[in-house]
């Protein structure tokens, strides 16, 4: 196992770009973390980094050595996760990267379900746009993601795919609140509008939905967090758009599905890094969070 630790040096500088934040990071002196790569180049009889004068860079042989070196360490966390399993008792931790929509119901309401079965896995849970998330699954700093509208990678493994409408929010006295059918989104936009900044795949969404037609959008107010539109949806009488999935259970805010000849619906994906074994934990993660999806999608369809 010391060989990994030393291996995972080489990744801990490569994802901090020098030995001085790498060493802080390791706790360790540079000096000494200097001799570590040094080795690790010998051995190899290669430099698996360019030293630039505002840090470290991977080269192409070190591109290489850190995917091994992933590899490598996905391959006995998941080990120890299977001899952990075999005594009856599940141990080890999960990894999930995921969209803002999820992150008010369905993400902690799975892992408390999954952590009263098995209390003794622990979670890290990143929140990312689409992009980010892709790349963190990437790299392997997160065994799944669950995100919306994701960039087509030939790097996912799709574990769960769906397609949901989006939905237009309000407060409950808002003048669009007093219907509950689909509502046309020029309805919408001749509302303040309220939406989610370039960085979401939502507003993207509709950012190409309306460029097709040559509309022009007017927002009001733009944000990267979904959380301060809904509260600022309870204040004013502004019109965000949000996936059914982010909208919380309160009864001060109503919403409508955007009529689909306006906007498409948008993709919700689960997935994990194309080829990668995960451990019994993010597995038996990935099972219980894929058919809780399908339940709650098909609960929306039946209502």
């Amino acid at each position: 196992m010391k060989h990994l630790r030393t291996l995972s040096y080489v990744a801990e500088i490569a994802r901090s770009g020098s030995i001085r934040r790498a060493a802080e990071r390791l706790n360790i002196a540079p000096s000494a973390l200097t001799r570590q790569v040094q080795d690790i180049e010998y051995e190899l009889g290669t430099p698996v980094f360019e030293r630039l004068a505002q840090g470290m860079r991977l080269n192409a042989a070190g591109e290489l050595l850190v995917r091994h070196i992933r590899d490598q360490v996905a391959d006995l966390e998941r080990v120890r996760s299977q001899i952990a399993d075999l005594s009856g008792v599940r141990r080890g931790h999960v990894a999930l990267a995921c969209s803002q929509a999820f992150v008010t119901r369905v993400v902690p309401e799975e892992v408390e379900a999954y952590r009263a079965r098995f209390p003794q896995v622990g979670f890290t849970v990143q929140v990312r746009d689409h992009i980010q998330a892709v790349a963190a699954v990437v790299a392997f700093e997160a065994d799944l993601a669950l995100i919306i509208q994701p960039p087509p990678s030939a790097e996912l493994h799709l574990l769960y795919s769906c397609r949901q409408q989006l939905r237009a929010l309000m407060r409950a006295e808002h003048p669009l609140a007093k219907s509950d059918g689909p509502v046309r989104l020029r309805d919408c936009l001749a509302h303040p509008m309220a939406l989610p900044d370039r960085s979401l795949a939502i507003r993207l969404h509709l950012d190409q939905a309306l460029a097709r037609r040559g509309v022009e959008l007017k927002c009001a107010v733009e944000s990267g967090s979904l959380e301060f539109l809904r509260n600022l949806a309870l204040r004013e009488d502004v019109v965000s758009l949000q996936i059914p999935n982010g909208i919380p259970d309160d009864p001060r805010l109503r919403s409508r599905p955007i009529d689909d000849r306006d906007l498409e619906p948008m993709t919700v994906v689960l997935a994990q890094l194309q080829g990668r074994m995960l451990s019994v934990a993010a597995a038996k993660f990935a099972d219980q969070l894929a058919a809780s999806l399908h339940r709650r999608m098909q609960s929306s369809v039946t209502d």
